[in-house]
């Protein structure tokens, strides 16, 4: 459960390292995400979350 928590805590740093290092292109890239069909979000995180997924395991080996 601490690795789960570490993980996440990891996610928000690196979160907020790309808006406090490239404010615009983040603000562009939501805008993008706002206009996207519901249907690609849930594809694409669908196939990125599973591709984290491999790569945990993958790095667990």
């Amino acid at each position: 459960m601490t690795d789960l928590w570490t993980a996440f805590a990891l996610v928000l740093v690196i979160e907020c390292v790309l808006y406090a290092l490239f404010p615009q292109t983040m603000r562009r890239a939501l805008a993008v995400v706002l206009t996207m069909p519901e249907h690609n979000l849930r594809l694409g995180a669908a196939a990125a979350a599973a591709v984290e997924v491999v790569l945990v395991w993958v790095s667990r080996l």
